[in-house]
């Protein structure tokens, strides 16, 4: 989910702390400074989570430990931060244990961009949300298909 609905990449799940996410009083923020060594490119960006996300937060929230800032989110077998490899990994376990053929690490990115680009949202709004410096970047993440085709066509 939170590849999917804040458009973060693997690397930058697995750097995630509870600090982050959640506040001193144990509540989801609305959103959260990524830090440049957290991120790719090594700039800093904010993090907006919507309100689907949030609440599977405070789900998520509820099945672990919430006292130190610093431990990770999302904890590997080990109980520390998973490395970038091993997250894209499990990604990749999870989409094929789920029967998806084709989806990578990033698929989940690529689909929040290409969603909220389908809902009318402006190309450097995207790049401000994914992160990328250059706009051409986030245009290379904005799927096209046949049914959006018919229907842009149909907007004259």
């Amino acid at each position: 989910m939170v590849s999917f609905y804040a458009g973060l990449r693997a690397k930058e799940i697995a750097a995630l702390s509870v600090g982050n996410v959640f506040d001193e009083a144990g509540a989801v923020r609305e959103q959260f400074i990524l830090s440049a060594a957290q991120s790719k490119g090594g700039q800093t960006r904010t993090v907006y989570l919507n309100q689907r996300l949030r609440r599977a937060l405070v789900d998520y929230g509820d099945t672990i430990k919430l006292v130190d800032p610093q431990q990770a989110l999302f904890a590997s077998q080990k109980g520390g931060h998973f490395s970038a490899n091993t997250m894209c990994q499990l990604f990749l376990d999870i989409y094929k244990a789920c029967g998806l053929k084709d989806a990578s690490s990033h698929s989940g990115r690529r689909t929040y961009i290409t969603r909220l680009a389908n809902k009318g949202v402006g190309v450097r709004l995207l790049a401000a949300l994914a992160g990328h410096a250059h706009i051409s970047t986030t245009q290379r993440y904005i799927d096209v298909n046949a049914e959006q085709l018919a229907n842009a066509v149909e907007l004259l």
